[in-house]
């Protein structure tokens, strides 16, 4: 249905031949942003607000349904025993949340009383399910659920919520999306609560008082801190050699001076580790003493004009990557901060974003949103002065943007003064990187030496810059590459990192140019350990999370799926392995803990990869694009189930703490379950009447 003004006035409860619109927002904050575009005078009611023509606001608290407890199918679920697993519920259940059963019941009763409904949870997978579930909860069939419209907002201002309720959609096209986080949500409840059961048990056979959890994303995230753990406590460093020429003009002229570096040929291979780097001192000395005081060849000089382009707009976790490098902050404070400058200051668009592009109709805002960059604070200001906005980066690609587009500032001005300080640094770094798609490329010289020395090769490259372009925001030693160079940062200290060359500057040079080697030296250096995770590291790893894969397949379907974990849940599962007690701070590293390398010791390798969580989101992807039934998707994941409790039942976890219950766990009866979903903004608890059976799955 068209976005339609009203004039005729109507009560929630009264009866009228006219259409009651009632808007369904994920959240409070959502929900009033909604309202207050729409007529006036406003009615505010006890968890929904009533509008002038009669049509109705209300919101959901975040989930106000979640998946029914083992007992609920069987009360001798309730004691945690081997023999019942693995638990498979035949008719899946939905109950209430204790915390938010009093606005389920507002719901209830508006969705009853309204002739058309419209979806406005976030505009996600999960934003998705999370109305739909309600909608299907609350019984609506037929027409009525034919006829509910979908509203995407990806902006809490006035004009960006105007433009949405002019292009609502049809629901019912996004019933795949649904479908996919209804499998996703089942598939985790599955496997997060018969594994963490199973292991529990074990555990406690071990004298272990505490919960060994196990989760789809969680447990691969445990087993990346543990295994660069252990490889750093068993590294062994070794030495290994470089030699360099000190490089003259010709009959020793000083005028030219610079360093090359040596190429080891073929013949050096048995000499050589697996990165190259030459173990053996003795050919190392060899080569420097026959190369020095003898003439050189300039046999290659390449000279090429690079062009380096600002970076992208954030997606969360390059926001969330370029926070914790230069202010220290955690994942979830990133999250929680960015939340804020959405919900309720409406200066940023939506902050669970895993897209970096924005659509080419978002242009036409340029212009309001440099003005209010320019009045928030004297730097953004400079930076408004300065750009080019007739400058159209690669940024805006409609081809690129699915649900939502990149987080960046919106047209609404504010004091900066009115922001907490961790506020104005999450919303510089936000307008900051969208103001850099207003200013031309970084341009640099790069020039490519290669030399032969006693039919030897050696090698020199320089950069010189020549237009600073969008790299003027930034120091010399900053953080602009984290969003040029993507989750490059994780990767261990490896040899191509330990022999990279210093910056110099070359003499004007020609090719078959003679020159001489005044003297060859050696250099010994010691290869060094991976580092420790930290909060962007251990971000940048979950994005780039191909790089720890070695089967093709399954590298490029987590290409494709952009990681281990979602935008919206990367930041709760490192928090979550941290309250489960599984992970620790030592500094700024995050360290595994005793209790986390026992857990993944026990575990079968399948289960501490990102391998099974690859194959899930592409099974997941394919049913959100209708090319996957969701039978298709839960039938193999029962079957390898049934075997991986069978193998949990001879697991032997050893290495575990006996005298410590981890804090976050008062009670084994009610067990963790793997996904980590949102949580629901604090309301008073309502009582609520235990809902009859019903098989939420029976259309999936």
């Amino acid at each position: 249905m068209p976005f339609i003004y009203k004039q005729d006035k109507l009560t929630v409860t009264s009866y009228s031949i006219f259409i009651m619109i009632l808007y369904i927002a994920e959240k409070p904050s959502l929900g009033r942003a909604i309202a207050a575009v729409l007529p006036k005078p406003h009615k505010n009611g006890d968890g929904f607000i009533e509008l002038g023509n009669g049509d109705v606001v209300s919101w959901c608290i975040g989930h106000l349904l979640e998946q029914a407890e083992p007992e609920v199918y069987n009360p001798d679920f309730k004691k945690w025993q081997l023999q019942h697993l693995p638990i498979v519920p035949q008719v899946w259940q939905l109950k209430a949340r204790a915390s938010s059963a009093k606005q389920l019941s507002v719901l209830k009763k508006l969705i009853k009383q309204a002739d058309v409904l419209v979806h406005a949870g976030d505009p996600d997978r999960e934003g998705q399910l999370l109305v739909d579930e309600v909608i299907a909860y609350c019984g609506v069939k037929g027409d009525k659920l034919k006829q509910s419209k979908r509203l995407l907002i990806n902006d809490l201002n006035p004009s960006a919520i105007l433009r949405a309720l002019q292009n609502q959609k049809a629901n019912h096209d996004f019933v795949p999306l649904a479908t996919s986080a209804l499998a996703r949500s089942r598939a985790d409840w599955l496997y997060g609560l018969n594994m963490t059961r199973a292991y529990t048990l074990q555990g406690q056979k071990a004298g272990f008082q505490g919960v060994l959890s196990v989760g789809r994303v969680q447990t691969p995230v445990l087993g990346l801190v543990v295994r660069r753990d252990h490889e750093i406590a068993n590294f062994i460093s070794r030495p290994f050699y470089q030699v360099l020429a000190h490089m003259r003009g010709a009959e020793n002229d000083n005028s030219i001076a610079f360093v090359a570096k040596w190429l080891p040929s073929a013949a050096c291979e048995p000499y050589q580790d697996e990165e190259g780097r030459v173990l053996h001192p003795g050919l190392a000395q060899k080569v420097a003493r026959s190369i020095s005081a003898q003439p050189a060849l300039v046999t290659k000089l390449e000279q090429k004009n690079k062009k380096q382009y600002a970076p992208l707009p954030y997606n969360l976790s390059a926001l969330q990557i370029d926070a914790a490098k230069k202010y220290g902050m955690a994942a979830q404070q990133v999250l929680d901060l960015t939340q804020q400058l959405y919900e309720k200051y409406q200066l940023v668009t939506y902050p669970r974003s895993d897209c970096r592009y924005l659509p080419k109709e978002q242009l036409a805002a340029v212009p309001a949103i440099s003005r209010a960059l320019s009045n928030h604070n004297h730097q953004l200001a400079q930076m408004v002065a300065q750009a080019d906005f007739s400058l159209v980066s690669k940024a805006w690609d409609d081809k690129e943007v699915g649900a939502h587009h990149a987080i960046i500032p919106t047209e609404k001005a504010v004091d900066a003064s009115r922001l907490s300080a961790d506020l104005q640094k999450i919303y510089g770094l936000i307008a900051r990187q969208y103001l850099l798609q207003f200013y031309p490329p970084y341009c640099y010289g790069e020039t490519t030496v290669e030399l032969t020395i006693c039919g030897g090769l050696f090698r020199t490259i320089a950069k010189t810059e020549q237009q600073q372009g969008w790299k003027q925001w930034f120091g010399k030693h900053s953080e602009a590459t984290t969003a040029t160079k993507n989750a490059a940062e994780h990767t261990p200290n490896t040899g191509a990192q330990q022999n990279a060359e210093p910056d110099q500057l070359l003499p004007p040079l020609t090719l078959g140019q003679q020159l001489f080697c005044a003297r060859g030296e050696v250099i010994e250096k010691h290869t060094q350990p991976p580092e420790h995770f930290t909060d962007a590291t251990l971000l940048a790893a979950m994005t780039g999370i191909s790089r720890f894969v070695e089967d093709p397949a399954i590298k490029q379907i987590l290409r494709d799926t952009d990681g281990l974990g979602t935008e919206a849940t990367r930041a709760g599962i490192i928090e979550l392995l941290f309250k489960r007690g599984f992970l620790q701070r030592q500094g700024k590293q995050i360290l595994s803990t005793a209790t986390g390398k026992s857990l993944i010791a026990a575990l079968p390798q399948s289960a501490t990869k990102p391998d099974m969580t690859a194959q899930w989101e592409a099974a997941l992807l394919k049913i959100s694009q209708k090319e996957l039934s969701y039978q298709a998707f839960m039938q193999p994941l029962l079957d390898t189930l049934h075997d991986l409790i069978s193998n949990a039942q001879h697991a032997k976890p050893e290495g575990l703490p006996t005298d410590l219950k981890p804090k976050w766990q008062k009670s084994t009866s009610r067990s963790p379950v793997a996904g980590v979903g949102r949580k629901p903004a604090p309301a008073k608890p309502g009582r609520y009447k235990k809902r009859p059976q019903t098989n939420t799955g029976k259309n999936a």
